[in-house]
């Protein structure tokens, strides 16, 4: 066990923030905390790294696990250059490095051998020292920072590039990189992945997979905690809940609890209610007495079941249309922007749009996806090419920064500035829906948090009723519930969508055709987020092999006698074979993915049959029962399938 957290209390005046907070973590354990905005995640974890005290319980730690802690957007500030500030983290190694060296002059040192039992001490000291500088990783030094460099996106930076000269969003990158260099015990990220484009998301997934330590982090991207974590700790009216799996099966199991949790408690007060409708019958007449006081005694020893909590309040809206546009909404043609005329951002963008799509813009950071916007929305004027809206269309844009809010404005205020014409209740009914009620619609813009900005921005343009929504970031800022009340919304909106995010969850949720730019202009693939990683994948296997061929086809022509052409042959069969080898791993994955599926699932059954509801109802056990008898069948197939294709 690396750190255990017992009874953590925190108040902030006479308010508590945390109240009976529990953790604990073991080696290499992969711990996901998750909560709705303002439960105290990040609180919780300041307090595990010493940042700041707690009012009530205790903090165990083994005296050498060393704790790494990235608090959310905290940007590395520092006078150094990229290289000289990584290379920081290997200070006692560099120190070793230049006494090896210093070593090594004293061993070549013809003085030195004069006295052979000085130089046997000098020589087994240089021993011990080479063997520690090689176990610490010091022939590894520069590999290491130059492959998360690479991974965190710095790759194309000079290593002498001032960290004064990074923007926010990189020297926030930065820090997590130099953080990942000093590999400690026990890592505490507070929402890693902002900041973060899909590729440099997909690698840390990818680092922190194979991380030789433990890992708590704080994230609101749901497939981010599915990849990566092996424990949720949930933290809900200022208490704490373990669960076992990802952040996917915490849902499920939540959901299971609740619901059996309910069931108990509605039969226990059904027991409750005819219990005393036969003290209130029969208390007063002579032949039932006895039994009644019995009843009576009876309901006062029953242990009474609470209501269990339902959710949490939520957000719940609904984005409308006031009008349907024309089918041809948007038509984009050979467009570029290019702020330097000799160096485009991006050239030859284009795409269409018609009534209804929902269309994802993807790419990497600093592309121009937000440019592009802009351009759509006129803000911005391209260098060349054209946008063509079709008619009767109403835009509703969504900006990730939030400028379009009045700093100055309460919350009432900035709704009831844009839509005059509405009645104050119903501006605070909205607002209410929005979970601003009371004196929350009296707070001034600028001191509201990022997520309390979002929701006041996503409240205006649902006010909009616009037809076509352009949406940049929709989710940043918001909590993992807020997210799926706001996919939901989205998924019934009957208008046409196109918006951009990093969230790969929410683009496999409501993509159906994904856009990507690059420099150079678009390519379009149909599906969401899975369906393009499939379908990129396959490409750059067909590049592979087209690049073999031309390569085999080369030697063939360069060895051409007699006209034979030796190997022509052996690689079409190579191929052929590659081929049937990576159709055979793909259906590996899915069958293994199955099972993994149906054993949880027949878990999920059988722990429902031990609960009293079930296996005192002999219909609903039998019932039961059939289901998992099926999914065991089912099992035994895929399992068989699975067999044949792991020993070919």
């Amino acid at each position: 066990m690396l750190l255990q957290a017992t009874g953590i209390r925190k108040l902030y005046g006479v308010h508590p923030v945390l109240d009976g907070i529990n953790i604990q973590i073991l080696e290499k354990e992969r711990v996901g905390l998750v909560g709705v905005n303002g439960a105290g995640k990040s609180t919780f974890l300041q307090i595990l790294a010493g940042e700041i005290s707690h009012d009530g319980g205790q903090i165990f730690k083994a005296k050498e696990t060393t704790i790494g802690y990235l608090a959310q957007n905290s940007g590395l500030h520092s006078d150094q250059t990229l290289w000289e500030e990584m290379l920081t983290v290997f200070t006692p190694l560099i120190n070793a490095e230049q006494e090896l060296r210093l070593m090594e002059t004293q061993i070549a040192d013809p003085i030195s051998m004069e006295n052979p039992k000085k130089y046997q001490d000098l020589l087994d000291r240089y021993s011990l020292r080479s063997d520690w500088f090689k176990d610490q990783g010091g022939y590894e030094m520069e590999t290491k920072i130059r492959s998360v460099l690479h991974g965190m996106g710095f790759g194309d930076f000079a290593p002498d590039t001032p960290i004064t000269t990074l923007s926010g969003g990189q020297k926030t990158r930065l820090a997590l990189a130099r953080i990942l260099l000093l590999a400690p015990d026990l890592l505490m990220l507070d929402e890693p992945t902002n900041h973060l484009d899909i590729a440099t998301l997909t690698w840390l997934e990818d680092y922190l997979r194979s991380y030789s330590g433990s890992l708590l982090i704080v994230s609101h991207d749901r497939y981010f905690l599915d990849r990566l974590v092996t424990t949720i700790v949930e933290i809900e009216r200022h208490q704490s809940k373990r669960y076992t799996g990802n952040y996917s099966r915490y849902i499920d199991l939540k959901a299971a609890e609740y619901e059996s949790q309910l069931k108990q408690y509605d039969k226990q007060q059904g027991e409750i209610a005819r219990m005393e409708d036969f003290v209130q019958r029969n208390i007063v007449r002579a032949s039932s007495t006895k039994r009644a006081q019995s009843r009576r005694k009876s309901l006062e020893k029953m242990d009474r079941l609470d209501k269990p909590n339902g959710e949490l309040k939520k957000a719940h809206f609904s984005f409308e249309v006031e009008y349907s546009s024309g089918k041809e909404v948007l038509q984009v043609r050979e467009l570029s922007v290019a702020f330097n005329p000799l160096e485009p951002l991006f050239q030859h963008v284009s795409f269409d749009m018609r009534r209804g799509e929902t269309v994802a813009l993807i790419g990497p950071n600093g592309i121009g996806k937000s440019t592009l916007f802009k351009c759509m929305l006129n803000t911005l004027v391209p260098a060349a090419g054209n946008i063509h809206w079709g008619t009767k269309v109403k835009i509703g844009y969504y900006d990730q920064e939030q400028t379009n809010l009045n700093s100055a404005n309460t919350v009432l205020e900035e709704l009831w500035s844009e839509y005059s014409h509405m009645e104050e209740s119903r501006i605070r009914t909205v607002l209410g829906n929005f979970l601003f009620s009371g004196e929350d619609v009296l707070k001034k813009i600028s001191a509201l948090s990022g997520g309390e900005k979002a929701r006041v921005a996503l409240a205006k343009l649902m006010l909009l009723e616009a037809n076509m929504l352009i949406l940049d970031e929709p989710t940043n800022h918001l909590d993992l519930f807020s997210r799926e009340v706001l996919e939901s919304a989205l998924i019934d909106y009957e208008g046409t969508l196109l918006f951009i995010s990093h969230d790969r969850y929410f683009l496999n949720k409501m993509a159906e055709r994904i856009v990507e730019l690059s420099p150079t202009g678009t390519e379009q693939f149909l599906g969401n987020y899975d369906d393009y990683t499939e379908k990129k994948q396959e490409l750059a296997e067909i590049q592979q092999e087209a690049t073999l061929a031309a390569r085999s086809t080369s030697k063939s022509d360069s060895s051409f006698d007699a006209g034979d052409k030796p190997g022509a042959s052996s690689f079409e069969a190579d191929k052929l074979a590659k081929r049937e080898e990576r159709n055979r791993q793909r259906r590996l994955v899915t069958l293994e993915e199955e099972i993994h599926v149906l054993e949880e699932e027949i878990q999920a059954i059988e722990t429902k049959m031990a609960l009293p509801v079930v296996f005192q109802d002999y219909m609903a056990l039998q019932e039961h029962q059939q289901v998992v008898d099926l999914k065991k069948t089912a099992l035994e197939g895929v399992y068989a399938e699975w067999e044949i294709l792991a020993v070919e």
